[in-house]
């Protein structure tokens, strides 16, 4: 059950996400907060072909955002992916952790509250007021507005990159934020469950692991409890971008395929994978 008592809310933004809670009840489901999604998407403008920034930001910015940071905060599953993403970087001791794209600050606090010696960065071009607000009481919390080379020890990401019209490219920015050896908790969702998701980026969802090597990353796993997968950046700090477009083009070409497959996508996609590691070698 959403309980707005929680938060400290302006009149205008409780007045939102009360008219949005009687269209799906104090118990949604997260399909139905997508659902209010699409339709903010909609009224903004927004396009999944052409980036206007105007359209993404009133987007970006709608109070169903708002709601959907605090159906996160009450769901006990989505708690439950951010506290194993906490626990895996908190195993690593790290010191300096920057939050891509973690405007409302959830997993920030987390994390804060479990590594109170470490520092938090959090770094969103739409960050929301509500997130401003709750982090204040942190002294290891910081929003940033701009990403520094080889700062971070550590760097979350999640769901931000199917969001983004060069998700490679994104990547890359992040990469180079972290240092050699360091480590990145990625979540994505490159499939097509909201108008946000955009299209020029589901190629990513059986390749994205392949597409980010040539980038600097090496994968270590999946975060134990959670939706996320951990790589770590490589000491060398060494990047091949036009190997990582080349195979992207190769991910975009094979993706129709794999996803008409459905199913049986996966044990193709084994043997693709697999005859494309013996062409690196030979």
């Amino acid at each position: 059950m959403i309980d707005l008592s929680k938060y400290t809310l302006s009149r205008l933004e409780r007045t939102d996400i009360e008219k949005h809670l009687r269209q799906i009840g104090t118990q949604p489901s997260l399909k139905q907060i997508w659902g209010l999604m699409d339709i903010a998407w909609r009224e903004a403008g927004c396009s999944q072909k052409n980036f206007e920034a105007h359209r993404y930001e009133s987007f970006y910015a709608d109070p169903v955002w708002l709601l959907n940071g605090i159906y996160i905060e009450q769901d006990p599953v989505s708690m439950g992916h951010r506290q194993a993403i906490t626990n895996g970087v908190a195993s690593l001791d790290a010191k300096q952790i920057l939050d891509f794209g973690g405007g409302f600050g959830t997993l920030a606090r987390l994390m804060a509250d479990r590594l109170p010696c470490s520092h938090i960065s959090i770094y969103d071009p739409f960050p929301p007021a509500h997130g401003l607000e709750a982090c204040k009481a942190y002294a290891n919390i910081t929003y940033v507005v701009a990403l520094t080379p080889h700062r971070f020890d550590a760097l979350v990401c999640t769901d931000v990159l199917e969001h983004v019209h060069d998700p490679l490219g994104l990547l890359e920015e992040m990469i180079a934020a972290v240092k050699p050896g360091g480590h990145l908790f990625i979540a994505n969702c490159f499939q097509p469950v909201i108008l946000c998701h955009l299209p020029c980026a589901f190629h990513l969802r059986y390749f994205f692991s392949w597409c980010a090597e040539p980038l600097g990353l090496q994968k270590i796993g999946r975060c134990q409890g959670s939706h996320a997968w951990i790589y770590q950046r490589r000491s060398d700090g060494a990047i091949n971008r036009r190997k990582a477009r080349f195979r992207e083009t190769v991910a975009k070409a094979l993706h129709p395929l794999l996803n008409g497959l459905a199913i049986p996508a996966r044990p193709l996609l084994r043997g693709i994978r697999a005859l494309l590691r013996i062409g690196a070698v030979s």
